[in-house]
């Protein structure tokens, strides 16, 4: 749990230092735009990048936090038993969603994209390190999913006791 709270916590740093970063990004757009008549060739790619980045590590961190949408109306009315069985199968899922899907097809994407060495107009940055967001918070959800299981099961059997 030590090594969790460590993740949280450089996963809400690191989103405080994107929103920062896009806040200044676009900032920087608006002034050399209108202001200096000469608008900054980069600030526009950039500030999608990003973006890209704030939204799928926002979604890790919004897991995390059980910011997450959710029909938790039949769950609810369930006894506490059946209640564990489905929000374990519900972690299930997500995990073989962010295997599947965020981690392996996300691993393709950026060694697809990095074999093709597709490079991003403005920036000249590899785009497969702009696609590594994939794989990084799928990994981070699966963590996630890990824990919230331990924790379902633990918190039932102490109840239990």
């Amino acid at each position: 749990m030590t090594i969790i709270r460590l993740i949280d916590k450089a996963l809400a740093g690191t989103l405080i230092a994107a929103m920062v970063s896009i806040l200044l990004t676009v900032i920087w757009q608006v002034v050399s735009r209108y202001v200096l008549k000469d608008p900054a060739s980069i600030t526009e790619e950039l500030s999608r990048f990003i973006l890209i980045w704030i939204g799928i590590l926002g979604a890790a961190y919004a897991y995390r936090q059980n910011a997450h949408l959710g029909f938790n109306l039949i769950v609810e009315r369930q006894s506490r038993k059946v209640k564990r069985l489905l929000l374990t199968c519900v972690e299930i899922i997500v995990i073989i969603f962010c295997v599947l899907v965020m981690v392996y097809g996300g691993s393709e994407l950026v060694s697809l994209t990095l074999e093709l060495e597709q490079i991003s107009a403005a920036l000249g940055v590899k785009m497969g390190l702009i696609y590594s967001v994939l794989p990084l918070s799928g990994g981070l959800i699966i963590a996630y999913a890990l824990v919230n299981i331990t924790t379902l099961w633990r918190n039932n059997n102490k109840e239990s006791a």
